[in-house]
């Protein structure tokens, strides 16, 4: 009997996945602050629905390694990590020039613990890459991660860290090109401007735009220099249901992965994009948002997939929850299990909401327009452009923790987290340690060393068998 994260046969495909589901019970805790929009326990909120559908059971569950300095400084400054480190909320009153430097205050809060946050959601999403790249699944999840909008030397957006510039950092070491694909409706401007100038991944961001942040994302933003035609923008507009929004994304996409045939994708998951976000205007529903998902999945390509937005905190668990089922291969009920926060989904209790009748402002003659556009850009493409490849950088040394899955509801207090998205309260768990071996080398703190045909990395082979994770299923 097969066993240990292989989906069901899904789709016209009908090819198993093997999914790793990264989590970290802690991450829930984390606290923006009174009445900002980000609340962290969105997270928590998705991993007991899916303990509660019975999806755990089919995956892989890991315990994220939290990223070390080294880690995050493979793309960030180093002073700007330093004074993530460093900074508290009781001391941000005397750094008011570097929270200014480096756009920290209103939007990025400083807050108890955000550095170990940080350090928790990208190393979900740097685990993912190394999972994916030492064969260890073909799709691995990281809903903490996905925030897209953080730079190198700032935060921006509720983004402290890039989590997805390190994954997709990650992915290069082993395959010549990536796909980052976004569907959060604000644009994926961190990304594309981490990878704006190099062929070797491509960025495309399906976002709304026009007097909306950030502000970037025009049509006519299409890369730089060898990057030039490799980043893509789909510029939408308010009220974009299902149908409107699929008459773009499938074409686009599939026309990408035509021609660009990545080896890796990553797709960020942001669920701001549905109908009836706290700060998001489009229409989308689960249905619909997951569709991307679904498509993606069918090409059989290694997929790492991140959160990112969500501020109708049930909405997003729904979401994501439903997401991991595509994933999986495995259609979930619409009736939802009971479970701790069960009452965030009243008053039908379904996994499923209907979109709002809102005006689509987004004109069949636009959409086609745009579509053309892009569809034009990607003829100029040279078909699978090749990478001068070096000697491969060693993987990032990572620990894992697989959940014991045998005492998943053990690890619940059902009556601790009901009341209020801001409940604090730690949530025990039993793990067991496994090791990733293999020391990593400091490489440049930026990732243009992936232009650099002169940098050779001396490759460490000792992590090659080192990932044995023991599955819980078995």
């Amino acid at each position: 009997m097969e066993t240990g994260g292989n989906s069901l046969p899904s789709g016209p495909d009908g090819v198993k996945r093997k999914v790793s589901y990264f989590y970290d019970p802690e991450v829930g805790n984390y606290y923006y602050g009174q009445g900002h929009a980000m609340k962290p326990h969105r997270i928590r909120m998705t991993h007991a629905l899916l303990a509660h559908y019975g999806l755990l059971q089919h995956m892989q569950v890991l315990k994220p390694t939290p990223a070390r300095d080294r880690d995050l400084c493979k793309f960030h400054a180093d002073d700007y990590v330093n004074f993530l480190r460093a900074i508290t909320p009781e001391t941000q009153q005397d750094q008011l020039r570097l929270l200014k430097r480096f756009n920290v205050g209103e939007d990025c809060p400083v807050f108890d613990g955000l550095y170990a946050f940080c350090q928790t959601y990208a190393g979900g999403s740097v685990g993912g890459a190394l999972k994916l790249n030492q064969g260890g699944c073909d799709i691995a999840i990281n809903w903490a991660g996905g925030l897209h909008h953080a730079k190198k030397c700032e935060a921006s957006g509720f983004c402290y860290v890039n989590d997805i510039v390190l994954g997709i950092l990650e992915l290069l070491k082993v395959h010549e090109r990536v796909l980052y694909v976004d569907i959060d409706i604000h644009h994926g401007d961190g990304v594309e401007e981490a990878f704006y100038t190099t062929d070797r991944v491509m960025t495309v961001s399906f976002h709304k735009f026009g007097d909306y942040f950030p502000g970037t994302g025009d049509i006519r933003d299409i890369g730089y220099g060898k990057g030039k035609y490799y980043s893509l923008n789909v510029p939408l507009d308010d009220g974009i249901d299902d149908e409107s929004y699929q008459s773009l994304f499938k074409p686009i996409i599939g026309k990408v992965m035509e021609v660009y045939r990545p080896g890796a994708v990553v797709l960020q998951c942001g669920a701001d994009s549905l109908s009836g976000d706290r700060l998001g205007c489009f229409n989308l529903s689960i249905k619909g948002h997951a569709e991307c998902v679904r498509f993606i999945r069918s090409f059989n390509v290694p997929l790492l997939l991140v959160g990112g937005g969500g501020y109708t905190i049930r909405n997003v668990a729904r979401c994501w929850c439903y997401e991991t089922g595509v994933a999986l291969g495995i259609e979930v009920d619409d009736k939802m299990p009971q479970h701790e926060y069960y009452e965030y989904f009243g008053p039908d209790y379904n996994l499923h909401v209907a979109p709002s009748n809102m005006e689509n402002k987004n004109s069949r003659p636009l959409l086609d327009e745009i579509r053309e556009r892009l569809l034009d850009y990607l003829s100029k493409l040279q078909h699978a452009p090749s990478a001068q490849f070096q000697e491969r950088p060693p993987d990032t040394q990572l620990l894992e923790d697989d959940e014991d899955q045998d005492d998943g509801d053990d690890r619940w207090d059902r009556d601790s987290d009901m009341d209020s998205d801001d409940d604090r309260k730690a949530l025990p768990g039993r793990v067991k340690r496994e090791y990733i071996e293999s020391e990593p080398k400091n490489l440049a703190p930026t990732m243009m060393a992936i232009d650099e045909p002169s940098i050779k990395v001396e490759q460490d082979n000792s992590n090659k068998s080192s990932d044995q994770h023991t599955d819980m299923n078995s």
